[in-house]
């Protein structure tokens, strides 16, 4: 019976420790899937903060653009009340048109007349451009007659100067060398 007592007791300590591997299993899982959970709580709580937030931006331009459009009605309002002012100015501007398109004949008139002016003053200009020319030919003519009777002067002045070197020298020569004859 000693033996009975022993395999029992062997026995039940095994099934102890299975039951308690078994249970420590269970628990493994259990705090794995609760992990799981709360990442998604965590996960779902970051997204309804990011929500809420979103709904308070979208409420906040919502208030925005209702401000926005009354100040565009007030603005349509204001643009009526500009555009009549302009249609009362534009048909003021018409009459005053009709006044100013007769004086524009007229001064198409006198700018003819200033440019038939113009076209004889210019045409005087030309001939006077053409003198001009010619007298500036003319002078470069006697410059380079002058240019050339200096040149001939001085080419001569030379020619004398040579002559009065050589002379020079021959009396020089002919006081220490007599010449002989």
């Amino acid at each position: 019976m000693k033996n009975f007592q022993i395999n029992l007791l062997f026995l039940l300590s095994l099934g102890l420790c299975a039951l308690c591997a078994w249970q420590w299993y269970i628990q493994t899982l259990l705090h794995r899937d609760g992990e799981t959970l709360q990442g998604i709580i965590f996960k779902q709580a970051g997204e309804i903060q990011g929500y809420t937030n979103s709904i308070k931006n979208m409420d906040t331009e919502i208030a925005g653009l209702s401000t926005r459009v009354n100040e565009l009605k007030q603005a349509a309002m204001t643009n009526e009340q500009i555009s009549l002012q302009q249609k009362q100015e534009i048909s003021r501007l018409q009459g005053s048109n009709d006044i100013l398109g007769n004086q524009i004949v007229q001064y198409k008139d006198i700018v003819e007349k200033l440019e038939a002016r113009l076209k004889e003053a210019s045409e005087g200009i030309a001939k006077q451009n053409d003198s001009i020319k010619l007298l500036i030919s003319e002078r470069d003519d006697a410059i380079t007659k002058y240019n050339d009777s200096v040149k001939e002067r001085n080419a001569l002045v030379e020619k004398y100067n040579d002559l009065v070197e050589r002379v020079k020298k021959l009396q020089a020569g002919g006081n220490s060398d007599a010449p002989k004859q």
